[in-house]
């Protein structure tokens, strides 16, 4: 997410014409703003096709890692392939300012080469769930995780227009970049593959991990059902939606900065701060939405597929008609930051429903398919910025408008297919001893 604040410093920018709520003094303000950024740190005659292919240049080699890596990472354990992953992109993260001054295609290659690594990350640690979740608890434990995503970028985006503005955009990838090479030194001695090895949690803790998880089938060895996963509706249901939803969150999730700061003409800190406001809530409404998930299974008030297919479609339908209603309320500051906020809200319901379906239909594989889904949402990582750059560089004027219907239309595809096909109990497939090898 460094990239995505720190590219609206990084660009030399002209002054954007036409848009109905700019003042002549915001205009001056932010001109100013302009010229003070270029002082600190060099800037880039980058168009916006250009940054596209930039920001999704972090998926154009990560599609072919996820398979071999949550592969592995199911086999002989997330510990060592994480940490390694987590390591790697945060060295390369501070080789981004050197990149950068060489030209477009060494940022490329650091970026396609980083991607690589945080794939490991993104798969690798679902392994870890299989062995530590119990399955009433499963949803909130994994929500939980998975909004350090939202609070991540939610502290990139306040901190790192700040930091733009003030000492300028190289130290946003120097300072991040440390602070995730710190975090190695946490993760190498804190965490551990399951309960059974750490030395730290209790005997009860373990006994309960262990009673809860008895009915689960063993881990997988070096076979794969292969041939009844091509055939799985189910799973290909969830891959679909993978797709689908994370086109939608690739395009949010990179051009937020962008978007606020030339619809709105803010300064590089303020976007910072604005682009900060929607992953904030989305971070809360994501441990809130699997607390509220487990509720509602552990008191037998839902049936799991029903808690699945009922947030997702909260999920996709919401956030759907808050980004296409965007086009509409870009005069009012105001409007758009709710808007956008309702977005991320909306978008949070997804991860206690189809995106974390795959644990309840096949828990045995859980880090293969991880890995299968990330190459589905590598693969929409690497189009949807790309293709959203060439809509806004045909026309400046309905470039978002169009970017958004089609986010939406893809979204809502994804959702008709899950509604449709999506199942939550354990397929037969996944409980099978007699394997076809992989």
């Amino acid at each position: 997410m460094n990239l995505s604040i720190a590219i609206t410093a990084m660009v030399n920018h002209t002054a954007l014409q036409g848009q109905p709520n700019v003042t002549i003094n915001s205009q001056d303000d932010w001109n100013a703003t302009r010229e003070e950024s270029q002082a600190i740190a060099p800037e880039y005659d980058w168009n916006p096709e250009t940054q596209g292919v930039i920001l999704s240049s972090l998926n154009y080699g990560s599609f072919v890692a996820p398979l071999p890596s949550g592969y592995v990472a199911g086999v002989f354990g997330a510990k060592y392939v994480v940490g390694a992953g987590l390591l790697i992109s945060s060295v390369l993260t501070l080789l981004i300012p050197l990149s950068a001054d060489a030209g477009v295609a060494a940022l490329i290659v650091v970026r396609v080469i980083q991607g690589i690594a945080q794939v490991t990350v993104l798969t690798g640690q679902y392994s870890i769930w299989v062995k530590w979740a119990p399955p009433l608890e499963r949803s909130q434990l994994i929500s939980i995780a998975a909004s350090g995503g939202m609070l991540g970028s939610f502290l990139v985006f306040i901190v790192g227009g700040l930091i733009c503005q003030t000492i300028g955009w190289p130290y946003v990838f120097y300072i991040f970049g440390g602070i995730g090479c710190a975090c190695c030194l946490l993760w190498f001695p804190l965490a551990y593959n399951d309960p059974e090895r750490h030395p730290f949690i209790s005997a009860d803790e373990k006994r309960h991990i262990a009673a809860s998880l008895a009915q689960q089938d063993r881990l997988p060895d070096w076979s794969l059902p292969i041939k009844a996963m091509i055939t799985s509706l189910p799973l290909w249901a969830i891959l679909l939606f993978h797709f689908c939803e994370y086109w939608t969150l690739q395009i949010v999730m990179t051009y937020m900065p962008t978007y606020i700061s030339s619809m709105l003409q803010t300064n590089v800190r303020d976007s910072g701060i604005l682009s900060a406001l929607p992953f904030v809530a989305g971070w809360i409404c994501i441990i809130l939405g699997g607390l509220l998930a487990d509720f509602l299974l552990s008191r037998k008030i839902l049936r799991l597929i029903t808690i699945r297919k009922l947030f997702t479609a909260i999920g996709v339908l919401g956030s759907s008609a808050v980004l296409v209603s965007l086009h509409w309320v870009r005069s009012s500051q105001g409007a758009t930051m709710v808007f956008l906020v309702l977005s991320a809200v909306f978008s949070s319901f997804s991860q206690s429903g189809a995106l974390v379906n795959f644990v309840d239909i096949a828990p045995r594989y859980t880090s293969f398919l991880k890995g299968l889904f990330q190459m589905c949402v590598n693969i929409a990582g690497a189009i949807s910025p790309s293709v959203s750059g060439v809509l806004l560089s045909q026309d400046p004027e309905l470039g978002w408008r169009n970017v958004f219907f089609i986010t939406a239309a893809i979204n809502i595809t994804g959702l008709i297919i899950y509604l449709i096909f999506g199942q939550a109990h354990e397929q037969d497939w996944a409980k099978e001893e007699t394997l076809t090898h992989f």
